[in-house]
């Protein structure tokens, strides 16, 4: 039903990223979401160029900085599920990126490391996301992003 005054409800044109509640009078936890949906997509797309998904280099930055994980310690510091890690895992196993060995003690554990041709991998990922990385420092000093590292870091270890 129309009133003399025009619609009954006015279209309203949310705020782009940046602006209004979407930027510096937004919620710090809206923020912090929205700043990594952003990264992630920008990620996704640079890396999508190498035919790797973010979670498969997550996975292989993890094992590049701590080869030996078994499967449920690389999904914990990846932030996956154990189901998630497990179809990952496979994929680039198949793909001879990453191998398995039994623990040394436990023989039931496996561990997996990166094997050169992940290594190979990794590191044309890593340009990509170097890329990236300085795209999010542009404009910031090393002091100010050491800030920023911590507080990230501080956020994850306490939250």
């Amino acid at each position: 039903m129309k009133s003399a005054e025009g619609p009954p409800f006015a279209a309203i044109r949310p705020p782009a990223p940046g602006e209004g509640k979407r930027g510096e009078q937004g919620y710090l936890a809206y923020l912090l979401r929205q700043a990594q949906a952003a990264t992630r997509l920008a990620m996704e797309r640079s890396l999508a160029e190498l035919g790797v998904t973010s979670p498969q280099f997550v996975v292989l930055t993890m094992l590049g900085a701590y080869p030996g994980l078994s499967g449920a310690e690389l999904a914990r510091v990846a932030m996956l599920t154990p189901q998630t890690a497990g179809v990952i895992i496979r994929n680039l196993e198949r793909d001879g990126a990453i191998r398995r060995t039994p623990h040394p003690i436990h023989g039931r554990v496996l561990q997996w490391t990166v094997t050169r041709r992940g290594a190979a991998l990794l590191d044309k990922c890593r340009r990509h996301a170097q890329a990236i990385e300085r795209r999010l420092a542009a404009g910031l000093s090393a002091n100010a992003q050491r800030l920023i590292r911590r507080w990230l870091a501080r956020i994850a270890a306490d939250l």
